[in-house]
């Protein structure tokens, strides 16, 4: 019986490294030498460097920022829009942050069937309903909604980055479902 060939990353033709600018190659490199394995987002989106470019740089303004949302609120906030979206890639990869930020091998996966169910403080709670308000009905937000959440601790800037959050990764979920991209078979066991 001989075995299945590898699933394709994504339906996009893919570059070698050595095909990349050297700014872009170094910083898959990095993230290479840091998880043991290239994220296929990195891969996928490479085909177009302006872009990936724009893409990680706002990605990173966001996520690794300090604030008053933690590291592991923020990946919550990916998980339940991403499976809103049905986004499989980031549910798996940012399900995988998750759980080592968290700390909680249970929380990505409760957060990503039903976060309403999930084991959530009720300002994590309103943090995500906003994100989703946001990521279906935002031209509906108004004043009701910054109460709400001002009511739970969270800042004018708070409520901005939950926002972008949701925003952003809404591109990212649709750029990777049109794409095809295929989660790495390593996130599954990260932080279980």
């Amino acid at each position: 019986m001989s075995t299945p060939a590898p699933a394709p990353i994504g339906r996009f033709p893919i570059p070698t490294l050595a095909e990349l600018p050297d700014d872009i190659r170094t910083r898959i490199e990095a993230v290479q030498e840091k998880s043991g394995f290239i994220p296929n987002v990195f891969l996928v989106l490479a085909r177009r460097p302006d872009e990936f470019r724009a893409f990680f740089a706002y990605h990173d303004a966001l996520m690794d920022k300090p604030g008053n949302l933690t590291k592991a609120e923020r990946e919550m906030i990916v998980v339940a829009t991403s499976a809103a979206n049905q986004c499989q890639y980031c549910v798996v990869a940012h399900g995988a942050i998750l759980r080592i930020r968290a700390k909680n091998p249970l929380l990505a996966d409760q957060v990503a069937i039903n976060y309403r169910k999930a084991d959530l403080t009720p300002r994590q709670k309103a943090m995500i309903d906003f994100a989703m308000k946001v990521s279906f009905h935002a031209y509906a937000v108004g004043d009701d909604d910054m109460a709400t959440l001002a009511e739970h601790g969270f800042t004018p800037d708070d409520t901005w980055d939950i926002a972008a959050i949701a925003a952003f990764f809404g591109l990212s979920n649709r750029m990777a479902n049109v794409t095809s991209m295929r989660p790495n078979d390593e996130f599954y066991a990260m932080g279980r």
